[in-house]
């Protein structure tokens, strides 16, 4: 008899301040993906018109509002309060993973003790948060990639523009395989994902206008992609000879 086994359970933590409604339904679209999203809160004021978005969306998602009238301005007390409740759900010692809905850099301290405890990390922000809060996450995905438009784009390649030049993507992906190609050059595409998930926490294909790695690397000139004799795609660096700058 198979052995059935549940899904991650896991926290997340949404900072009303600091994420967009808009990104609701690709949220949890997107954490589904990772497991079963047992705590749902939003920190935030929801007697201010700022939060109203956020309101109207809490049934849907069954997201329990902890709500921080902003009593002291300059005093951030949803940012305490998430932290607080963190650090308890965290010693409960019930969860597999947190997921930290915010684009502000004062999380991540909170993020980097919870993984020191062995617990995974994903955070979910704009583009513009600060490096030091997505590198101290397991993995970081951008919420503009959680838009809907930005998910027809990446169904139909090139009809939104991606949030990054295809170059960037190209140089991340050339330093990582020449670091950890095999001897005869080639990396499967599955472990090149996998060392993209250790080493470039923020690295995501839609993030270049692609929904799939494989699709993005189809995409960069000085990338060769085939299939091994086990039928498994495999990636390598165009010979020099051969190679077209991008």
């Amino acid at each position: 008899m198979a052995i059935e086994t549940h899904p991650a359970r896991l926290a997340v933590l949404i900072d009303a301040d600091n994420a967009s409604a808009k990104i609701a339904d690709g949220l949890f679209e997107e954490i589904a993906k990772i497991g079963e999203a047992s705590v749902r809160r939003i920190y935030g004021d929801f007697s201010s018109p700022r939060s109203k978005a956020w309101a109207n969306l809490l049934s849907k998602h069954a997201i329990i509002p902890q709500q921080q009238f902003a009593n002291n301005p300059g005093k951030n007390a949803s940012d305490i309060t998430l932290v607080i409740d963190a650090m308890d759900l965290l010693h409960s010692g019930r969860f597999q993973g947190f997921c930290l809905v915010s684009s502000d850099s004062d999380f991540t301290r909170l993020a980097a003790r919870i993984r020191e405890h062995g617990v995974d990390v994903f955070g979910f922000g704009e583009k513009k948060t600060p490096e030091s809060f997505r590198q101290a996450c397991r993995r970081f995905t951008y919420t503009e990639n959680l838009l809907p438009a930005a998910a027809a784009a990446c169904a139909k390649a090139g009809t939104l523009k991606p949030l990054e030049p295809l170059a960037h993507a190209s140089q991340i992906l050339k330093r990582i395989m020449s670091e950890n190609e095999g001897e005869d050059g080639w990396i499967a595409l599955g472990k090149l994902g996998n060392l993209l998930a250790n080493l470039a926490p923020d690295f995501d294909p839609r993030t270049y206008g692609y929904k799939k790695l494989g699709d993005l690397v189809r995409k960069i000139e000085t990338l060769d992609i085939n299939q091994s004799e086990t039928g498994h795609p495999r990636v390598r660096l165009k010979p020099i000879n051969r190679t077209v700058a991008l």
